[in-house]
């Protein structure tokens, strides 16, 4: 069973956020979805590189990247657990990707057509892995 690991650049600045993302961080855990913080003083290459060096698939978050809802994405999650190889979730900086750099990754997930600021990006990503998480155990934490 693999391991989904969502990467950050950078640990929250706003308290609100980041206590939130612990929250389901801590939930997340047993159920093989691990948070990883990257140092917010790499640059945006630094950075890219260390993501590129992950064993597995890395998918970038971007606003230009496959839609899904709820459902569609829990079963998404569902087959990254059963792969072999660990699922990479990348979040990335203030600033956005550069162009360049996503676009030669074709694995891109886009949270919504709207723009939000990346820690509430962050924030409603771990949201919808737990909401996944609990789909997929067949709980009532998704009422639609």
């Amino acid at each position: 069973m693999a391991r989904v690991t969502v990467h950050f650049h950078g640990i929250p600045r706003e308290k609100a956020h980041r206590e939130l993302i612990d929250m389901y961080a801590k939930r997340l855990r047993k159920r093989g979805v691990k948070i990883e913080y990257h140092s917010d003083k790499l640059s945006m290459n630094a950075y890219v590189e260390q993501l590129d060096k992950l064993k597995g698939t890395l998918i970038f978050l971007d606003e230009g990247g496959e839609m899904m809802n709820s459902m569609e994405f829990s079963k998404r999650v569902g087959l990254w657990k059963m792969e072999a190889d660990e699922t990479h979730l990348a979040i990335g900086p203030a600033d956005g990707w550069p162009k360049a750099d996503v676009s030669v990754h074709r694995n891109r997930l886009s949270l919504s057509p709207l723009t939000f600021p990346h820690e509430m990006a962050s924030s409603m990503l771990v949201e919808q892995l737990y909401r996944a998480t609990e789909i997929l155990r067949g709980s009532e934490y998704h009422k639609a």
